[in-house]
Protein backbone atom coordinates (compact mmCIF):
# COMPACT_ATOMS: atom_id res chain seq x y z
CA UNK A 1 0.00 0.00 0.00
CA UNK A 2 2.73 2.48 0.91
CA UNK A 3 4.45 1.78 -2.41
CA UNK A 4 1.23 2.65 -4.25
CA UNK A 5 0.98 5.85 -2.20
CA UNK A 6 4.57 6.87 -2.97
CA UNK A 7 4.06 6.12 -6.66
CA UNK A 8 0.82 8.10 -6.61
CA UNK A 9 2.43 11.08 -4.86
CA UNK A 10 5.17 11.16 -7.49
CA UNK A 11 2.83 11.05 -10.48
CA UNK A 12 0.35 13.54 -8.99
CA UNK A 13 3.17 16.01 -8.35
CA UNK A 14 4.54 15.42 -11.87
CA UNK A 15 1.12 15.93 -13.43
CA UNK A 16 0.51 19.16 -11.48
CA UNK A 17 3.94 20.49 -12.49
CA UNK A 18 3.17 19.98 -16.17
CA UNK A 19 -0.46 21.13 -15.99
CA UNK A 20 -0.40 24.06 -13.58
CA UNK A 21 3.02 25.18 -12.40
CA UNK A 22 5.32 25.28 -15.43
CA UNK A 23 3.17 27.94 -17.06
CA UNK A 24 4.01 31.65 -17.60
CA UNK A 25 1.45 32.97 -15.04
CA UNK A 26 2.76 30.73 -12.25
CA UNK A 27 6.40 31.46 -13.09
CA UNK A 28 5.82 35.22 -13.23
CA UNK A 29 3.86 35.23 -9.96
CA UNK A 30 6.41 33.02 -8.26
CA UNK A 31 9.60 34.79 -9.26
CA UNK A 32 8.96 38.11 -11.02
CA UNK A 33 6.65 39.55 -8.36
CA UNK A 34 9.08 39.02 -5.42
CA UNK A 35 11.97 40.49 -7.44
CA UNK A 36 9.92 43.54 -8.47
CA UNK A 37 8.79 44.02 -4.85
CA UNK A 38 12.29 43.90 -3.41
CA UNK A 39 13.67 46.15 -6.16
CA UNK A 40 11.09 48.77 -5.22
CA UNK A 41 12.52 48.91 -1.70
CA UNK A 42 16.08 48.80 -3.01
CA UNK A 43 15.52 51.79 -5.30
CA UNK A 44 14.13 53.70 -2.36
CA UNK A 45 17.28 53.07 -0.31
CA UNK A 46 19.99 51.57 -2.57
CA UNK A 47 22.66 51.24 0.11
CA UNK A 48 22.86 47.61 1.11
CA UNK A 49 21.08 45.19 -1.16
CA UNK A 50 22.64 42.21 0.64
CA UNK A 51 20.35 42.83 3.63
CA UNK A 52 17.31 42.39 1.37
CA UNK A 53 18.42 39.02 -0.05
CA UNK A 54 16.92 36.88 2.78
CA UNK A 55 13.61 38.70 2.30
CA UNK A 56 13.80 38.18 -1.46
CA UNK A 57 14.38 34.44 -1.05
CA UNK A 58 11.60 34.21 1.57
CA UNK A 59 9.12 35.98 -0.70
CA UNK A 60 10.07 33.72 -3.59
CA UNK A 61 9.33 30.71 -1.36
CA UNK A 62 5.97 32.16 -0.32
CA UNK A 63 4.68 33.26 -3.71
CA UNK A 64 6.04 30.40 -5.80
CA UNK A 65 4.53 27.66 -3.63
CA UNK A 66 1.16 29.40 -3.46
CA UNK A 67 1.13 30.46 -7.15
CA UNK A 68 -1.29 27.69 -8.09
CA UNK A 69 -1.59 25.58 -4.92
CA UNK A 70 -4.65 27.49 -3.74
CA UNK A 71 -6.62 26.72 -6.92
CA UNK A 72 -5.48 23.25 -7.97
CA UNK A 73 -7.66 21.22 -5.59
CA UNK A 74 -10.88 23.19 -6.06
CA UNK A 75 -10.37 23.33 -9.82
CA UNK A 76 -10.01 19.56 -9.98
CA UNK A 77 -12.97 19.05 -7.68
CA UNK A 78 -15.12 21.02 -10.11
CA UNK A 79 -13.83 19.01 -13.07
CA UNK A 80 -14.19 15.70 -11.23
CA UNK A 81 -10.56 14.74 -11.87
CA UNK A 82 -9.78 14.52 -8.14
CA UNK A 83 -12.53 11.93 -7.70
CA UNK A 84 -11.00 9.92 -10.54
CA UNK A 85 -7.65 9.94 -8.74
CA UNK A 86 -9.31 8.33 -5.73
CA UNK A 87 -10.39 5.40 -7.90
CA UNK A 88 -6.73 4.41 -8.04
CA UNK A 89 -5.18 2.32 -5.23
CA UNK A 90 -4.02 5.40 -3.35
CA UNK A 91 -5.08 6.93 -0.05
CA UNK A 92 -6.63 10.38 0.34
CA UNK A 93 -3.68 11.76 2.37
CA UNK A 94 -1.35 10.61 -0.41
CA UNK A 95 -3.43 12.54 -2.96
CA UNK A 96 -3.17 15.71 -0.88
CA UNK A 97 0.55 15.17 -0.28
CA UNK A 98 1.02 14.80 -4.03
CA UNK A 99 -0.59 18.20 -4.49
CA UNK A 100 1.59 19.71 -1.77
CA UNK A 101 4.78 18.14 -3.13
CA UNK A 102 3.99 19.55 -6.58
CA UNK A 103 3.90 23.07 -5.18
CA UNK A 104 7.02 22.36 -3.12
CA UNK A 105 9.04 21.20 -6.13
CA UNK A 106 8.02 24.22 -8.19
CA UNK A 107 8.85 26.53 -5.29
CA UNK A 108 12.22 24.83 -4.89
CA UNK A 109 13.05 25.42 -8.55
CA UNK A 110 12.16 29.11 -8.35
CA UNK A 111 13.99 29.53 -5.04
CA UNK A 112 17.17 27.91 -6.38
CA UNK A 113 17.18 30.33 -9.34
CA UNK A 114 16.79 33.40 -7.10
CA UNK A 115 19.22 32.18 -4.43
CA UNK A 116 22.01 31.17 -6.81
CA UNK A 117 21.53 34.38 -8.76
CA UNK A 118 21.88 36.43 -5.58
CA UNK A 119 24.91 34.48 -4.39
CA UNK A 120 26.74 34.77 -7.72
CA UNK A 121 25.89 38.41 -8.42
CA UNK A 122 26.60 39.69 -4.91
CA UNK A 123 29.43 37.29 -4.12
CA UNK A 124 27.75 35.83 -1.03
CA UNK A 125 29.96 32.73 -0.97
CA UNK A 126 30.07 32.61 2.83
CA UNK A 127 26.54 31.20 2.87
CA UNK A 128 26.11 27.90 4.73
CA UNK A 129 24.33 25.92 2.01
CA UNK A 130 23.45 23.07 4.37
CA UNK A 131 21.62 25.42 6.74
CA UNK A 132 20.11 27.15 3.72
CA UNK A 133 18.61 23.89 2.45
CA UNK A 134 17.38 22.97 5.95
CA UNK A 135 15.48 26.27 6.12
CA UNK A 136 14.19 26.34 2.54
CA UNK A 137 12.73 22.81 2.34
CA UNK A 138 10.44 22.96 5.41
CA UNK A 139 9.46 26.52 4.44
CA UNK A 140 8.35 25.29 1.02
CA UNK A 141 6.31 22.51 2.63
CA UNK A 142 4.73 24.97 5.06
CA UNK A 143 3.45 27.41 2.45
CA UNK A 144 2.42 24.71 0.01
CA UNK A 145 0.38 23.03 2.76
CA UNK A 146 -1.05 26.42 3.76
CA UNK A 147 -2.31 26.86 0.20
CA UNK A 148 -3.82 23.37 0.28
CA UNK A 149 -5.51 24.04 3.63
CA UNK A 150 -7.09 27.28 2.49
CA UNK A 151 -8.15 25.57 -0.74
CA UNK A 152 -10.12 22.83 1.02
CA UNK A 153 -11.74 25.37 3.36
CA UNK A 154 -13.77 26.85 0.50
CA UNK A 155 -15.63 25.57 -2.54
CA UNK A 156 -14.80 28.04 -5.30
CA UNK A 157 -11.44 28.78 -6.91
CA UNK A 158 -11.77 32.56 -6.57
CA UNK A 159 -12.62 32.18 -2.86
CA UNK A 160 -9.37 30.29 -2.27
CA UNK A 161 -7.30 32.95 -4.02
CA UNK A 162 -9.03 35.74 -2.11
CA UNK A 163 -8.63 33.93 1.20
CA UNK A 164 -4.93 33.30 0.57
CA UNK A 165 -4.16 36.93 -0.28
CA UNK A 166 -4.85 38.07 3.30
CA UNK A 167 -2.20 35.97 5.13
CA UNK A 168 0.17 36.27 2.18
CA UNK A 169 0.32 40.05 2.24
CA UNK A 170 0.17 40.27 6.03
CA UNK A 171 3.25 38.06 6.18
CA UNK A 172 4.96 40.18 3.54
CA UNK A 173 4.67 43.31 5.68
CA UNK A 174 4.95 41.87 9.21
CA UNK A 175 7.48 39.03 8.96
CA UNK A 176 10.70 41.00 8.64
CA UNK A 177 11.00 40.81 4.86
CA UNK A 178 11.93 44.49 4.50
CA UNK A 179 11.63 45.80 8.06
CA UNK A 180 13.17 44.05 11.11
CA UNK A 181 10.69 42.42 13.46
CA UNK A 182 12.75 43.60 16.43
CA UNK A 183 12.10 47.23 15.43
CA UNK A 184 8.33 46.77 15.36
CA UNK A 185 5.98 47.69 18.25
CA UNK A 186 5.61 44.89 20.85
CA UNK A 187 2.03 44.08 19.83
CA UNK A 188 3.02 43.77 16.17
CA UNK A 189 5.98 41.58 17.16
CA UNK A 190 3.59 39.17 18.90
CA UNK A 191 1.56 38.95 15.69
CA UNK A 192 4.70 38.49 13.60
CA UNK A 193 5.84 35.51 15.67
CA UNK A 194 2.54 33.78 14.89
CA UNK A 195 3.43 33.80 11.19
CA UNK A 196 5.60 31.10 9.60
CA UNK A 197 7.32 33.52 7.22
CA UNK A 198 8.93 35.21 10.24
CA UNK A 199 10.86 32.03 10.99
CA UNK A 200 11.77 31.57 7.33
CA UNK A 201 13.19 35.09 7.16
CA UNK A 202 15.03 34.69 10.47
CA UNK A 203 16.52 31.36 9.41
CA UNK A 204 17.60 32.79 6.06
CA UNK A 205 19.16 35.83 7.73
CA UNK A 206 21.24 33.53 9.88
CA UNK A 207 22.37 31.40 6.93
CA UNK A 208 23.36 34.49 4.93
CA UNK A 209 25.13 36.00 7.94
CA UNK A 210 28.88 35.65 8.46
CA UNK A 211 28.23 34.70 12.09
CA UNK A 212 25.93 31.69 11.90
CA UNK A 213 24.66 30.02 15.07
CA UNK A 214 22.60 27.05 16.18
CA UNK A 215 19.45 29.14 16.65
CA UNK A 216 18.63 28.37 13.02
CA UNK A 217 17.51 24.92 14.19
CA UNK A 218 14.83 26.56 16.35
CA UNK A 219 13.43 28.18 13.21
CA UNK A 220 13.54 24.82 11.43
CA UNK A 221 11.65 23.06 14.25
CA UNK A 222 9.01 25.80 14.31
CA UNK A 223 8.57 25.51 10.54
CA UNK A 224 8.13 21.74 10.79
CA UNK A 225 5.48 22.37 13.46
CA UNK A 226 3.68 24.80 11.15
CA UNK A 227 3.72 22.17 8.40
CA UNK A 228 1.99 19.66 10.68
CA UNK A 229 -0.41 22.37 11.83
CA UNK A 230 -1.50 23.01 8.23
CA UNK A 231 -1.36 19.57 6.61
CA UNK A 232 -3.28 17.57 9.25
CA UNK A 233 -6.42 19.79 9.23
CA UNK A 234 -6.24 19.89 5.41
CA UNK A 235 -6.35 16.08 5.28
CA UNK A 236 -9.25 16.01 7.73
CA UNK A 237 -11.22 18.60 5.76
CA UNK A 238 -10.62 16.75 2.50
CA UNK A 239 -11.91 13.56 4.13
CA UNK A 240 -15.15 15.38 4.94
CA UNK A 241 -15.66 16.14 1.27
CA UNK A 242 -15.63 12.48 0.30
CA UNK A 243 -16.72 10.58 3.41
Amino acid sequence: MWRDDLRGIFYIALKDMKTYYLKPPSISWGIVFPIAWILAFYLRNPQNFEQLVPGLVAMTILFSTTAAEAVVINFELRLGSLERLLLAPISLPAVLLGKVIGGTIFGFMMTVVVTLGSVLVLGLFHVNFLYLALVIVPSLLVFSSLGALLCVLVKEVFEAQTLLNLPRFLMTFLSGVVYPVSAMPPVVQCIAYLMPLTYTVDGLQQTFSTSQNAFVFVDILVLVSFFMLFILPAIKLLYRRFV
